[in-house]
């Protein structure tokens, strides 16, 4: 049976009965593909869940061995022992020899501008990602779907960076906004917060750095000449005072040491990137000292190295970690040369560049802390990146230990949005043929408009326990692959009805 899906011809007939009792309809494609909506909810929430694996991180502590974490609908209530948890949830999970983890977080990515799918991205591991240069938009997601932090367009000068790399007029559905004065400032910022921005992000580049992406050709128009004009210190100074005031961060583009101690002195909070050149001594302590937080992103600016000096973004990195300087994950995702998703190589870098001459067990934690608990300390959702008490239900789960090799968390075998399970590569041995009974009777009770007559015999093949069903020609199956309930109908359109654990519970099928 080549795979099962809920029938096209029903979808407007049957969707609230469906979405009532578990049976959800994203964003149905042609051909029976799945396409991007940010808010669509792909799987039901179950009442409850209980993860247990190996190793377990919270995104707080060590890992813990033979830990669990209880799951009560959208929200995390616990963790503790699987013994301890066992009779608070009958929604029970054992997926063995694997590591449970917080959803990722991508501190800085252009999801929007560059039109990347936000479905392929939580597939891959980030549950959240802050958006930093792209259309202003209101927060969106995390039920189901990536939970996507926009700061809206970034403020620049007029004829500076980014628009005169990436065209565009300025407005606030561009990559960049002109701002000529401080009181254009002060309300660009007020604008920015009133739609939804999380942050508000700076560009104070003039350009001319060797390797920089914003060095290279965007599309058949020639770089701009160097030097490019940049915000002035009061207009910087007006921009971060209004947005404390409104209690947001301030994220500054910069990559040379001009740029660098203009944020400086303007009191920015976050540096959007590790910077390109090689930056003054002076200036990296006075960075630390003023507390200024660095999203990393050396992977892909792996090329900012200057030719002569051989210094420049991993030299940068190297003296700020020596200094105390406080780092948070990003990857840049919808550049071509990084994965969209989570980025094993950036933890490579982050880790060899940040601890020294040696490197023990904390330093690979505060790798692992850096995409996930303090990433989410900055972005205003309590317990974000975290599985605490009252943490939003954002999971992965990978087999084996991640914390021995970066690159199984590229792959992640369970991932988990806002309670629903959006990924499961987790083969439940706990299932039998009997439980696939119990949920194949359940749905043709439910719903006798799509599987009669009620009571087919149950087949079995490699990878598929299904039911036929004669008078509608269509097919009610389990997945032993996606572990998924499918569902196919006589047009053979495909759709997923949502992940097997899930649906045994609304079915009372333990």
């Amino acid at each position: 049976m080549p795979g099962l899906m809920l029938k096209h011809t029903l979808q407007s007939l049957l969707c609230s009965t469906l979405l009532i009792h578990g049976f959800t309809q994203p964003a149905l494609a042609h051909n029976g593909e799945v396409h991007d909506d940010a808010n669509a909810i792909t799987t039901i929430l179950p009442d409850c869940q209980i993860l247990t694996a190996t190793r377990l991180f919270d995104g707080l502590n060590f890992p813990q061995e033979n830990m669990a974490v209880l799951i009560e609908g959208n929200t995390v209530k616990k963790v503790d022992s699987p013994e301890k948890l066992s009779n608070l949830c009958n929604n029970r999970i054992n997926l063995g020899d694997a590591t449970i983890l917080p959803g990722f977080i991508e501190s800085h990515a252009h999801i929007t501008f560059q039109n990347v799918r936000k479905d392929k991205v939580l597939r891959q591991g980030i549950t959240t990602a802050q958006d930093t240069g792209g259309p202003l938009m209101a927060p969106i997601g995390g039920q189901g779907s990536l939970r996507l932090l926009s700061v809206g367009p970034i403020l620049q000068a007029q004829g500076g960076y980014p628009s005169n790399v990436f065209g565009g007029t300025s407005g606030y559905d561009q990559i960049g906004y002109t701002i000529n004065s401080v009181a254009e400032a002060q309300e660009a910022v007020k604008h920015l917060v009133d739609g939804g921005a999380t942050a508000i992000k700076i560009a104070l580049e003039p350009g001319g750095e060797t390797g920089a992406p914003w060095m290279q050709p965007h599309g058949s128009d020639p770089v701009p000449a160097t030097p490019w004009p940049m915000l002035s210190e009061d207009i910087v100074k007006a921009i971060v005072a209004k947005a404390h005031e409104l209690n947001k961060r301030v994220i500054a583009h910069v990559g040379e040491n001009k740029g660098f101690e203009r944020a400086l002195a303007g009191g920015v909070d976050e540096f959007a990137h590790m910077p390109c050149a090689e930056i003054r001594e002076d200036l990296l302590k006075r960075a630390v000292d003023q507390k200024v937080t660095f999203v990393t992103t050396i992977d892909t600016l792996a090329s900012c190295v200057d030719t002569t000096t051989h210094k420049g973004i991993h030299s940068n990195t190297m003296s700020l970690a020596a200094k105390g300087a406080k780092f948070i994950y990003g990857s840049e995702i919808a550049h071509d040369n990084v994965p969209w998703g989570i980025n094993g190589e950036e933890f490579h870098m982050m880790l060899h560049l940040t601890s020294g001459e040696s490197i023990d067990f904390t330093d690979v934690m505060n790798v692992i802390k850096a995409a996930t608990s303090k990433a989410g300390e900055r972005l205003g959702i309590p317990g974000l990146g975290t599985l605490a008490p009252g943490a939003p239900a954002d999971l992965i789960a990978v087999k084996g230990n991640p914390f021995e090799k970066f690159k199984l968390l590229e792959y992640p075998d369970l991932v988990i949005s806002g309670g629903r399970t959006i990924v499961n590569e987790f083969r439940n041995t706990s299932l039998t043929s009997i439980d696939y009974g119990c949920l194949f009777n359940w749905a043709e009770q439910k719903y006798p408009a799509l599987f009669a007559p009620a009571g087919a015999f149950t087949r079995y093949s490699d990878k598929y326990s299904y039911r036929h069903y004669g008078k509608f020609n269509s097919y009610l199956g389990v997945s032993a692959d996606s572990h998924n309930l499918m569902y196919i109908g006589p047009d053979g359109k495909m759709q997923s009805a949502g992940a097997i654990t899930d649906l045994m519970t609304a079915a009372g099928c333990h």
